[in-house]
């Protein structure tokens, strides 16, 4: 008896009441299913060999076929067999075979050289049933399981697909024979139309099986669909040897699929990468044309000459802010979203850096953006002060003509009257009169030599303010100025005639002398104060229309006195009436020195005393409007002084959040996402800020003591909180994402925070060269400068001189980083080339999908090696090519 006991090898992965209990056997049925299933392995493996086996326990007896069948199946030559007929020479042979068998790891429980000599049919199953076991189900293994486990597994994932499959074991889950044709159907879908099986009918789906497997697959029929049928449980081994037959008969295909698995993972990657370099291009591209055709209209400074062309400018910038520029705000946040993530992912897929086109890297793009901000800056404040500049400008334009005007209408024929020689035939008290009129009209003169200097200065500050009908302005200007240089030598001539013939002259009525003295002036103020009450006015503030009204309360506490004036004039009128009537002067009944009459006193003070009340409601309205702007100017103070705090606290807490260590990734990315919630839902405060601003801007309102915060101050620092936040989560992303491509521990991830915060001494986030090389050195790298450059190169591509946490990471994990490279994927494509050192177009579009075998033809070039035929193509140099080794 041959008695392995004492054998215990590291592959001992038989166990007798795990993998032959030998009491089944006595099973006839189990044991009818196991003769015939042995049989026809054995005879599958002797007719490579020439012979073959009709009666298991009788053709094995003299040990020589089964020393035969231990070589075909092994591939190795065994000891010299005996060739003898007598029992020794037989059990010798058999010893042979089991010391070849127990060479292989196995261990034999009770099976002896002399039970198979014998013809032992239950021995002889067990034998067989052991090899089985050892060369042709032990070496199967699918997903770090093996043997019979392994075999399952591989029947379950084959089979998955198929709804009415379900393999649990090895014994009643094939009785229905769908499991057979389901295997087969998987690899060669094209033998069998698995779509007319029915699960009712096993003796046909069983049959089927058999058939096909035997004609096209070289595996013999080793199971009776009947005997399965009606046995209630089929014989395990049987069953189980039969399906090994099939997982090597289809080994070949599963390491075809697995080789192209693994292409297609890797041209998924690269496609997807291409994706996003081509989206990052288009997205930068888009936004610097945007930035470029933007910033000519911000720097155009061109003056408009009309209120309504300016305001429409500040209409149109306020769409700008307000309208178009947030959306690009959020398409140069996400572009550098998508260019940090689009880094990580060739970081992680072990590919070379992304390097965009000339003039788009994430630099130019701030760079153009920076062009665009100080464009922006002080463009709303020019508009403003335009603004103001035409509203003073129109106010002074409409004061100019006013005073012109009225000028223009005073010199109205005044150079003919002076002019005129008609002292030359008066009588002595024409005489007497004349040069009294013009004593009066001198006094006239000079009461206006103020209103012309107001004219010049008015058409001055005109021209200073670049105002853009000055030419018009400037001539009329020049006209009242030679003019009244005209009339100033006419009245000087005419002064001097009159004094020539004053000798001649010896009466002069006093009482009319003295009230055109009188009623000039008064006229004059009466003139000067309608024009005062009529005159338009610009405030701003409170405090302002305040004066005003202060001033033009005073001004109505004159008017009693300016009355008793009045009264005074008419009186001294009167006296010259009753003089005429008294002494039957001859006066022609109007006063000889003067034009102004007790008519035209009284229209124009009652013209006065109508304007008063006029100019009392307007300055009440001016007081009521100035209320609303004040009311405007606190409303929107309440609102900043609030806002602006709470968008700077946010600032803080975000960037503590980056920075400390509390929680996971995970706890920190829930905790940033809440405050980027809890931002998103301030937003309304944001917008009512906003219209509070324009309601301010509406009623010209350009200043405000309650709060020193501006709406532009506003809007950068919202600006600056949402890209903050942005930014912030998608480096926490990253993070994960790098952790769990990487693998690395929580624990491993706080300790790289705590050493990038300790040499993080600016608390930004962002290590410089030194530090970084001084945290290097404190974990244990001993660096030279070479060594440091490199590395440098690899944490900062672009050459900053910056360290971010991302790369730091990045860094210290990538050593033990789980990713393809070029030489796997090059022996992915030997196996689907056969072993060949080109690939065929057809091989390609066999063994990947359509999209894949296109993507790689389009891009492999021909292989011209020596051994090179028509349409082969290189696939070693499209592999390097992938990880950066080469060009596509």
């Amino acid at each position: 008896m041959y008695n392995m006991d004492q054998y215990d090898g590291e592959e001992d992965y038989m166990h007798q009441e795990d993998d032959w209990d030998r009491d089944l056997l006595l099973d006839p049925a189990w044991e009818k299913q196991q003769r015939k299933t042995f049989t026809a392995w054995c005879n599958s493996h002797l007719r490579k060999a020439g012979t073959q086996i009709d009666n298991i326990e009788e053709d094995f007896r003299d040990g020589l076929k089964l020393m035969l069948l231990l070589e075909v199946i092994s591939g190795e030559r065994l000891a010299k067999p005996e060739r003898g007929k007598m029992r020794v020479h037989k059990i010798s042979n058999v010893n042979k075979a089991l010391d070849f068998i127990a060479s292989k790891g196995v261990k034999l429980v009770s099976i002896g050289a002399e039970e198979i000599v014998d013809g032992n049919a239950k021995m002889t199953l067990g034998m067989i049933w052991t090899i089985i076991l050892r060369f042709a189900i032990q070496d199967i293994s699918v997903e770090e399981t093996s043997a019979k486990e392994g075999l399952l597994l591989w029947c379950q994932r084959k089979t998955a697909p198929y709804k009415n499959v379900n393999i649990q074991n090895f014994h009643i889950s094939w009785k229905d024979g769908l499991g057979f044709c389901a295997l087969i159907h998987r690899h060669r879908p094209e033998l069998i139309d698995y779509g007319k099986l029915r699960k009712d009918d096993p003796m046909t789906n069983l049959n089927t099986a058999f058939d096909v497997a035997e004609k096209y697959l070289d595996i013999p029929k080793m199971l009776d669909a009947e005997d399965i049928i009606s046995t209630l449980r089929p014989d395990e081994k049987a069953v189980m040897t039969y399906v090994s037959c099939y997982y090597h008969a289809f080994s070949g295909k599963q390491k075809a699929e697995t080789a192209a698995n693994r292409i297609c993972k890797v041209l998924a990657v690269n496609q997807e990468n291409e994706q996003l370099m081509e989206d990052y291009e288009k997205l930068a591209s888009d936004l610097l044309e945007w930035i470029r055709r933007t910033i000519p209209w911000l720097e155009n400074r061109l003056p408009e000459n009309t209120m309504q062309a300016m305001q429409q400018k500040l209409e149109d910038f306020r769409d700008y802010r307000r309208l178009h520029k947030p959306p690009k705000v959020q398409e140069k946040c996400q572009l550098e979203i998508n260019f940090n993530t689009l880094q990580t992912k060739l970081r992680l897929s072990n590919r070379p850096a992304f390097m965009p086109s000339e003039g788009k890297m994430v630099s130019d793009i701030n760079n153009a953006w920076g062009n665009l901000e100080g464009a922006e800056k002080g463009y709303e404040e020019w508009l403003l002060n335009e603004i103001r500049r035409l509203e003073r400008l129109d106010h002074l334009a409409e004061k100019f003509r006013q005073k012109a005007a009225i000028h223009e209408a005073w010199t109205e024929g005044k150079e003919d009257m002076l002019q005129k020689r008609d002292y030359e035939t008066a009588s002595l008290s024409e005489i007497k009169a004349l040069l009294k009129k013009h004593e009066a009209f001198e006094s006239d003169l000079a009461a206006h030599q103020d209103r012309v200097e107001q004219i010049a200065a008015i058409a001055q500050e005109l021209n200073e303010l670049d105002y853009y009908d000055s030419p018009s302005v400037n001539a009329r200007c020049q006209r009242i100025c030679d003019q009244w240089d005209t009339l100033g030598n006419l009245t000087q001539k005419r002064s001097e005639a009159l004094q020539r013939t004053e000798k001649l002259l010896e009466t002069i009525d006093q009482l009319y002398l003295e009230f055109a003295k009188r009623a000039a002036p008064f006229n004059n103020w009466m003139e000067g104060a309608m024009e005062d009450l009529q005159d338009t006015f610009i405030v701003h503030t409170i405090e302002e229309i305040q004066g005003l009204s202060t001033a033009h309360e005073q001004f109505k506490a004159t008017l009693p006195e300016a009355d008793k004036e009045r009264q005074a004039i008419l009186g001294i009128h009167n006296e010259i009436a009753k003089i005429v009537q008294t002494y039957h002067v001859n006066m022609a009944g109007t006063n000889p020195y003067t034009t102004i009459n007790p008519q035209e006193i009284n229209a124009k003070w009652d013209k006065v005393r109508q304007l008063v009340p006029q100019r009392d409601q307007a300055l009440i309205e001016e007081h009521a409007r100035q209320q609303n702007n004040e009311r405007l100017r606190r409303q929107f103070a309440n609102q900043a002084n609030v806002i602006g705090p709470w968008i700077q606290t946010k600032m803080g807490e975000i960037g503590r959040i980056s920075i400390e260590m509390h929680g996971t990734l995970e706890d920190q990315l829930t905790h940033l996402r809440q405050y980027e919630k809890s931002i998103v839902n301030y937003k309304p405060k944001i917008d009512q800020l906003e219209g509070d601003h324009q309601l301010i801007q509406e009623a010209l309102i350009f200043d405000n003591k309650h709060t020193n915060y501006t709406m532009e101050h506003i809007r950068v620092g919202w600006e600056q909180l949402l890209t903050t936040i942005a930014r912030t989560i998608n480096e926490i992303e990253n993070q994960i994402l790098t952790r769990d491509a990487k693998g690395i521990s929580q624990e491993q991830l706080n300790e790289f925070r705590a050493s990038f915060n300790h040499f993080d001494r600016k608390r930004s986030g962002i290590m410089d060269a030194e530090d970084f090389k001084t945290c290097l050195i404190s974990v244990g790298y001993n660096l030279g400068e070479n060594e440091f450059s490199r590395i440098m190169s690899i944490v900062d591509p672009n050459r900053m001189g910056l360290v971010t946490f991302q790369a730091f990471i990045d860094f210290m994990s990538r050593e033990t980083a789980d990713t393809d490279t070029a030489d796997q994927v090059m022996a992915s494509f030997k196996v689907l080339a056969g072993d060949k050192n080109y690939i065929l177009a057809d091989e390609l579009r066999r063994e990947l999908p359509p999209d894949q075998a296109e993507y790689c033809m389009a891009r492999m070039a021909p292989y011209t090696g020596p051994d090179a035929v028509p349409g082969a193509l290189d696939y070693m140099s499209f592999s390097t090519a992938l990880y950066g080794e080469s060009d596509l």
